[in-house]
């Protein structure tokens, strides 16, 4: 056992080695670098409005905004950042390399009545603005709760702010735009974006009034912002007000900074926040899963495997005997006495069980090779929407493997229906998935909403789905009933014995399920908090190391409390242990979806109700998914260890 312990501890080290060196290594971003040369253009771009608060993003230009000459142009976008929301369009701000800009005006818009409802509407719910340039989300500098300035770098920066006193909403129209770039021999090239949004009340020298259309008002001077020098925050005296009739002015500055940081590690302070949250929580995280797959590990050696010896060691001492000796002998309890039943096939629903694990397991395989590479780092978010476009691929092509597993195993089964068996395979899980897709993507649709995928978009994922997905399932299907069938090692009677009544209360096959996923949960809890955060809050999340060890730390921590509740299940001559299996592992999923009841507080969110619905309904799929995933694991480890203990006792 030492030795074993030894070697467990090597592993385990490894790995973490590895997540550490995998958190902190260089990025493939999948875009080429883009040189600038002095006084060229450097083109600022708008992408959509979000707010954590409602969960729905919003067209920039849908609000009083300035607009480019001739409109704003959509740049070319890929299925993944459709189906995430982004909407990336041109912007009027005209920027270019090295030529620092101060106070200049941009528009001015004259706010109606409905302009000052849908300002102060989307200022009341913390709607932010995400710039871009060059490929990079502009950072926020503002105030902390102490007052001092600092960076944020995720989720973009506001549009307005109400006030503490009054309750009055205020606009930013005046924005700092700070930028850094690093010098090369043929050029420059950006590698920091942030912008500091500030509001201000701009005047006109001699009290001029500009009605936002002339050509007078460009060439006027302001009393509020000079032309010779930046804007600072302390130069702001009145802010602007939002209310119908009020003109706003909107100017900007711009200042370049050339920085040290090479363009190969511009997202380093991305993807880490400028180290807000420090690498010790994630090996906390690590060391917490770590101990509890030991623990798991230690009960398992010790209560599992050497009950199983004694009780194979008996049972084949007890064969041995003569039949006389076997009266006096045998003592009838175990779970011997279930080798004519244990591997009947499910009671309730076979052919569901089967396609839920086939579903499981091909859910499992494309968030496995997903962790992977994006750990590897072929999944960068210098290319959104990458992640989504590559889980979409992965999950079509292992539709396959759903087939195998289903068409397997219901053979195995001695179903009868293969054909529809394949069928609801392909339909039903993914079918669920669309279907809530679809619907929420029609409600955004009427509210007007950026995250609402244009036709074109649900048509191609339809396409995928309908045209390849399905036929790999099938062509998994062919090959999973044309297999021989499993063999068991007993031979299933005609009449299903009577199950006993649990002898105690946690011998009750519902209370182990509602006890076995809290374990797995306690292993990931602290990382699963990150990711809801990242998923929620836009924030980034990068460190596909961790994930990757948590991942497989949640895998065997299922497998494992799976087998010890399905032994004692078996002790306890309950027969019916697929589906039991299968829910108890994937009870993780119950837990992680309470968990995002609390954890939904953290959003402040509005008491809109598609906030709720989109909420609640995409969590609702995650952990659906999760007990696919889990529950699947759960299934395959128990019938694994079911097959391995029947198979070696000697049965008359």
């Amino acid at each position: 056992m030492a030795l074993l312990n030894q070697r467990t501890a090597a592993l385990w080290l490894a790995l973490a080695a590895a997540a550490a060196s995998t958190a902190n290594a260089f990025y493939i971003p999948g875009v080429a670098p883009q040189t600038f040369s002095r006084e060229q253009e450097v083109p600022l771009k708008i992408n959509t409005l979000t707010s954590t608060k409602t969960q729905i993003p919003r067209d920039y230009y849908r609000l009083p905004f300035c607009q480019p000459q001739g409109g704003p142009v959509a740049a070319s976008e890929n299925l993944g950042e459709f189906l995430t929301g982004n909407k990336i369009q041109s912007s009027p701000y005209s920027i270019h390399m090295l030529t620092e800009m101060y106070c200049i005006k941009l528009c001015q818009s004259t706010l109606s009545k409905i302009d000052s409802s849908k300002l102060l509407l989307h200022i009341k719910y913390g709607y932010h603005n995400n710039w871009i340039i060059d490929n990079m989300p502009s950072a926020a500098i503002g105030l902390d709760q102490q007052g001092k300035t600092r960076k944020r770098y995720a989720g973009g920066f506001p549009i307005g702010f109400m006030s503490s006193d009054t309750k009055k909403p205020y606009i930013y129209n005046h924005f700092n735009i700070e930028i850094d770039y690093h010098p090369y021999e043929d050029g420059f090239r950006v590698v920091g974006f942030a912008v500091e949004p500030l509001s201000i009340a701009h005047e006109f020298q001699g009290g001029y009034v500009w009605d936002g259309k002339s050509s007078d008002g460009m060439a006027k001077p302001l009393t509020t912002c000079s032309s010779a020098k930046h804007l600072s925050r302390g130069d702001v005296r009145n802010s602007q007000i939002v209310a119908p009739g009020e003109n706003i002015l909107y100017t900007y500055d711009v200042t370049w900074h050339e920085s040290g940081v090479e363009w190969s590690s511009r997202w380093d302070i991305y993807l880490n926040e400028d180290h807000l949250v420090p690498a010790q929580v994630h090996w906390y995280s690590i060391t917490n899963s770590i101990l509890v797959v030991v623990f798991l590990s230690l009960l398992l050696i010790s209560v599992l495997v050497r009950n199983l010896r004694r009780d194979i060691d008996a049972y084949n001492a007890l064969a041995a005997l003569a039949d006389e000796e076997k009266d006096e002998e045998e003592d009838e309890r175990g779970w011997k006495l279930l080798h004519a039943d244990v591997f009947r096939p499910p009671s309730s629903y076979p052919m569901l069980f089967c396609i839920f694990c086939g579903s499981g397991a091909q859910l499992a395989l494309t968030t496995l090779c997903a962790i992977l590479l994006s750990a590897a780092g072929f999944l960068s978010p210098a290319r959104r929407g990458s992640l989504m476009v590559a889980v979409l691929v992965l999950y079509m092509l292992f539709g396959t493997v759903a087939g195998y597993l289903s068409g397997y195993l219901y053979k195995s089964m001695e179903g009868r229906q293969w054909q529809l068996c394949t069928l609801v395979t392909a339909l039903f899980v993914p079918g669920i998935a669309f279907s809530v897709f679809l619907f929420f993507n029609i409600i955004l649709f009427f509210l007007h909403s950026s995250a609402s995928a244009p036709f074109l978009d649900v048509l191609i994922v339809a396409a995928m789905w309908c045209c390849v997905s399905v036929p790999l399932v099938f062509v998994g299907a062919y090959f999973g009933y044309k297999a021989e069938a499993f063999e068991f090692p007993t031979v299933t009677s005609t009449i299903a014995r009577a199950i006993p009544e649990p002898p105690n209360f946690f011998l009750n096959p519902k209370v182990g399920i509602a006890m076995a996923g809290s374990i797995p949960f306690v292993a990931a809890y602290v990382e699963l908090f990150f990711i809801m955060t990242s998923l929620w809050m836009d924030q980034f999340y990068y460190v596909f190391g961790f994930t990757l060890i948590v991942y497989i730390i949640m895998i065997i921590t299922c497998a494992e409390v799976t087998v010890l509740l399905v032994y004692y299940q078996l002790c306890a001559e309950n027969h019916r242990w697929w589906w039991f299996s299968f829910f108890a592992a994937g009870s993780s999923a119950f837990f992680t979806f309470v968990y995002s009841i609390f954890w939904f507080r953290q959003l402040e969110a509005s008491r809109m109700l598609m906030t709720y619905l989109l909420y609640f309904g995409y969590m609702f799929l995650i952990c659906f998914g999760m007990l696919l995933v889990f529950g699947t694991v759960g299934a395959l480890t128990s019938f694994w260890f079911v097959r391995k203990i029947f198979g070696t006792i000697k049965v008359d």
